[in-house]
């Protein structure tokens, strides 16, 4: 009998979609068929290829009437947000097409007197992108495009919570006429994913999700030398210098902390500030997060959507209860927001104070509409607590001297510095971690050599 995944909506509890998982003889041909496809692919000009990606992107943004409440309904993100996300998925998506001519462009070292030397960007062959539910547009484009560009075939495994956006995916690329067999979407289990990373049959693997997750890819591509590529989680910081411009501070980091309802891994998750500040940040980030509309995500009015399931409100409930017991202070009242009820997915807003690390709070990633405040007397305090944490994907510091960003900056454990801003992804810029964030580099032209492989040529042609 074959094995089915339920899709269970976080808005209402119920089963939104159920498909079949694929059987052995359908990944079988998918893998036939994505290495067939790619023999061809790779030959095709450039122009074609990113003639065929633009159509994609085209018919994927045509359908955002229907997409923008599907999301709703698959991760809970408002539906008055939905459409923020086609936006950044076009945008790097467009980048990442634009920039493929330099990027695959052949590297030619020095002239030497009869010799033609130059080092060639080759596809890798086919690449398997195993897409989260949280960002599930975003984080699957940041390879899928690139890979084709390159000449790559893809196969795409998306998260049981949003198995339509593989859908759409493969719905789009149909209708750009995309070679058969280039793109396929497959529905697996976790089994099936790490046996088809194990047949050696892929060349690359690019995975977003937890770290525990990112530990079975490693695993299952043990002794195959297959690429993995690995963003995973983070417990992302922010500094507020005294310097700051405190309202411009307030709003953003409220924004970067409570956006999808902080289920994003660059989420600010934790707040240093300048004690000289401390007391009107505080204030002005409360009155702020109590504007918050919690409530169902089809509505409009509807600022602030649930939680992915029930089980990720309760680990956040948790890490909150902790807190308050070893004595930190919530300042943020869960009945001013009707629709928190314990033991649903629907989870106030929370900022705390009087945290320390040696709370989970400020320790273990929260994926939820929770953060802590701590005051600090210098930049070396805060930077000593930016990096005390097993992860490092992005950190942000909110002052109007660029000369200290720049020099704080290069002193935190991260794979993104920001100034004045969080929680985004430009195209341009290697998105990328260290420590348990999780390794490789999607997105900028760095990005593209994720995807290939270097060739040489070495060629005397005078003797």
């Amino acid at each position: 009998m074959t094995a089915t995944i339920q899709l269970i909506s976080p808005v209402d509890g119920r089963v939104y979609a159920e498909r079949p998982c694929a059987d052995k003889a359908q990944v079988e041909q998918a893998l036939a068929a994505a290495a067939s496809a790619q023999a061809q692919w790779k030959r095709r000009p450039l122009s074609e290829r990113a003639a065929f990606c633009s159509a994609a992107v085209d018919a994927m943004l045509a359908m955002k009437a229907e997409i923008v409440p599907e999301l709703a309904w698959q991760m809970g993100r408002p539906v008055r947000f939905g459409a923020s996300e086609l936006r950044g998925f076009e945008e790097r998506a467009r980048h990442m097409i634009a920039i493929a001519p330099q990027a695959l462009a052949p590297v030619e070292p020095e002239p030497v007197a009869g010799f033609r030397r130059l080092i060639q960007r080759e596809p890798l062959g086919t690449v398997l992108v195993v897409a989260p539910w949280n960002y599930p547009y975003l984080t699957a484009v940041n390879t899928i495009i690139p890979a084709l560009m390159a000449g790559n075939s893809v196969i795409l495994k998306h998260a049981s919570q949003t198995l339509l956006v593989g859908e759409r995916f493969a719905q789009a690329m149909r209708q750009a006429n995309l070679p058969e067999g280039l793109f396929q979407n497959l529905l697996l289990d976790h089994v099936q994913t790490a046996d088809i990373i194990a047949s050696g049959r892929v060349q690359q693997v690019n995975f977003t999700g937890s770290v525990d997750a990112g530990k079975a890819m490693e695993n299952a591509a043990m002794g195959r030398f297959v690429g993995v590529g690995l963003e995973l989680g983070g417990k992302d910081p922010a500094y507020v210098r005294a310097d700051a411009n405190l309202d411009h501070a307030v709003e953003n980091l409220v924004d970067g902390s409570f956006f999808n309802s902080g289920q994003s891994c660059c989420a600010v998750e934790r707040i240093y500030v300048d004690r000289k500040i401390y007391p009107a940040f505080v204030d002005g980030f409360v009155e702020l997060t109590r504007q918050y509309v919690l409530g169902n995500p089809l509505d409009e009015a509807t600022t602030l959507g649930p939680l992915v399931t029930p089980g990720a409100a309760f680990f956040v409930r948790g890490q909150i209860a902790e807190a308050l017991a070893q004595g930190a202070k919530a300042l943020i009242d869960p009945q001013m927001f009707a629709a928190d009820v314990p033991g649903s997915a629907y989870l106030a807003p929370q900022v705390l104070v009087d945290v320390t690390h040696q709370m989970s709070l400020m320790r273990d990633e929260s994926f939820g509409p929770v953060v802590g405040i701590m005051p600090v007397d210098s930049d070396d305090e805060a930077i000593a607590l930016m990096n005390d944490s097993e992860f490092g994907l992005s950190a942000s510091i909110w002052t109007q001297d660029l000369a200290a960003a720049e020099r704080l900056g290069n002193a935190i454990d991260t794979g993104t510095v920001f100034m004045n801003r969080c929680d985004y992804l430009d195209p341009a810029l290697a998105w990328t971690g260290v420590k348990n964030s999780g390794r490789g580099v999607t997105l900028s032209r760095l990005g593209y050599e994720h995807l290939t492989r270097a060739k040489s040529f070495h060629l005397r042609h005078e003797i």
